[in-house]
């Protein structure tokens, strides 16, 4: 049982040791991500193998034995590694059929500014550090790739990656339009106002998933604004690339070097492309599933964060959590729970 995972986990660990692949960073980066992938699951495939021998001699011990006193003691071991045995093979048939197959990729996430002026550009800026905070507690690595700030340190829209495990299993659910409603520092009446941003988190697709015609792309250069140095400013380092069939554009200057931005510009574009084509099909099999990402109106909002009420709301949910800086700090893993297992409920 397994063998075909033990096989390909050993011919990953293989082509880690090829100097050919050594030399070629992005092979050797594909091929550790494969195998990181992998790891967990031959950790449990292993424990499984070795819980199984333990019942198969633990049976004939009791079959063997002649003292009640021993035979009862391995009869509850045998009890605790059949308990182990079912426990596994739940975890790994979860782990090879996965509700969603792109619960375990990274994902790009887009954050924009909607309705509420600069009050939304701020907004948008918190919603930013809720993930980032919330990646750095799942030791997961974010990337920046495209940042608009406004003069008050918000953001018109960010774009950013993040890589680790399961990413994209737990943060599909913060796609939509995220409402906050407070009284903002520029109010003198202390009036509440109404603020939106939209949120589109999408998995990372790899160039081997998703094959772009560079015959369908028109790549632009110009210099970096921003931070970043003279040299980033002063050089044609960013990139603008449009995919002609769609007229998708994506951009990034983050990166000093201009083979850089192209990667993580094309990296950008294939998530795009793909979540594209996911939608069309949705779309066609007339899906019920609400779109990640509106116009930002106020009306089309997932969640609400209402800091006179102290109080966070999941609309999808109906449920709503107090401490609101708490949550957004140290704590939106409770919701995201609580949205996981109403996942998990609705494919039973």
């Amino acid at each position: 049982m397994y063998e075909d995972i033990k096989k390909k986990f050993a011919d990953l660990e293989a082509q880690l040791m090829d100097p050919a692949i050594a030399a070629d960073p992005s092979k050797m980066a594909s091929v550790g991500k494969k195998r990181a992938n992998l790891k967990d699951l031959m950790g449990k495939i292993l424990e499984l193998e070795k819980n199984e021998q333990t019942i198969s001699q633990t049976k004939d011990l009791i079959a063997e034995e002649k003292d009640p006193e021993m035979k009862e003691m391995a009869q509850s071991e045998l009890a605790e590694a059949e308990m182990k045995v079912a426990l596994l093979k739940n975890q790994i048939d979860e782990e090879l059929h996965p509700a969603d197959p792109n619960d375990k990729k990274n994902v790009i996430i887009e954050i924009r500014a909607g309705a509420g002026g600069d009050e939304s550009a701020l907004f948008a800026a918190e919603l930013f550090r809720m993930y980032s905070r919330f990646a750095e507690r799942q030791h997961w690595k974010l990337e920046l790739f495209e940042a608009n700030q406004n003069g008050i340190g918000g953001f018109k829209e960010v774009v950013f990656g993040i890589t680790g495990k399961g990413v994209y299993g737990n943060l599909k659910f913060e796609g939509g339009t995220h409402r906050v409603q407070r009284v903002p520092e520029t109010e003198k009446q202390g009036r509440v106002h109404t603020s939106t941003a939209t949120v589109a988190v999408v998995p990372e697709i790899e160039d081997v998933e998703l094959v772009i015609d560079p015959k369908d792309l028109r790549i632009d250069t110009y210099c970096s604004s921003g931070p970043g140095g003279q040299k980033v400013n002063k050089t044609s380092s960013a990139i603008r690339i449009t995919h002609l069939p769609t007229n998708v554009v994506v951009q990034c200057q983050d990166e000093k070097s201009q083979h850089q931005n192209k990667e993580k510009a094309m990296m950008i574009l294939r998530s795009r492309l793909a979540q594209r084509m996911e939608d069309e099909k949705r779309a066609k099999a007339d899906a019920t599933r609400l779109k990640q990402i509106g116009t930002g109106d106020r009306s089309e909002k997932i969640r609400t964060y209402n800091f006179p009420q102290d109080r966070i709301t999941d609309h999808r949910l109906k449920q709503s959590w107090s401490n609101i800086t708490v949550m957004m700090e140290n704590n939106l893993e409770e919701i995201i729970a609580a949205l996981r297992e109403a996942e998990k409920n609705l494919n039973k």
